[in-house]
């Protein structure tokens, strides 16, 4: 017989072709990490937002805005109509400030307006030196720019420097204690 017909070789292996595999894999392995990596990063993110640390940066951003207020609305007076300053001073202030503010109304209302001036205070800087959260207490220090206007007199500047005591008061926070810091 003549062998015309050839002759069956070996099959063809069936070998997965790597050339196709390794870019879907790398790609796949690719996107897991950048995943994971956006997981841990919305967790991370979301356990700092969460915690104390938010909220204590609030409570110290608030007792510094309510300070340096208080301690302008404390030096911004007007011997024209004194009683709406005094009101002001009452509603900044708790604790033994409020206190003195309260017991000497009428001698603060009659010293200003003896000495015919209107005071406009600046807070040229202000921050911060403590800070207790839980127990509602804060300290302050702040510099001040007061113009002082004499009545029919040109104005005058004076920078002082304060440290005050803050109190929070139900929501708010308010000065319990004023007082100047002693130059050198």
């Amino acid at each position: 017989m003549t062998e015309n017909a050839a002759e069956p070789g070996p099959e063809p292996e069936n070998r997965p072709t790597t050339r196709r595999s390794r870019p879907v894999l790398i790609s796949g392995i690719a996107l897991a990490v950048a995943l994971v990596a956006a997981l841990v990063t919305g967790i991370t993110w979301a356990v700092a937002a969460s915690s104390g640390n938010a909220a204590f940066a609030a409570q110290r951003d608030d007792a510094l805005q309510a300070g340096t207020q208080a301690i302008i609305n404390f030096n911004t007076l007007d011997f024209h109509d004194v009683q709406p300053g005094l009101d002001l001073w009452e509603r900044s202030s708790t604790g033994p400030l409020h206190e003195d503010v309260v017991r000497g109304r009428q001698q603060y209302a009659d010293s200003i307006t003896q000495a015919r001036t209107v005071t406009k205070a600046e807070v040229l800087s202000a921050g911060l030196t403590e800070l207790n959260d839980h127990a509602g207490k804060a300290r302050m220090i702040a510099v001040v720019k007061v113009t002082v206007t004499p009545d029919g007199q040109p104005p005058t500047e004076k920078r002082s420097r304060y440290q005050a005591e803050l109190t929070r008061d139900g929501q708010d926070w308010k000065l319990s204690v004023l007082g100047p810091v002693a130059v050198g």
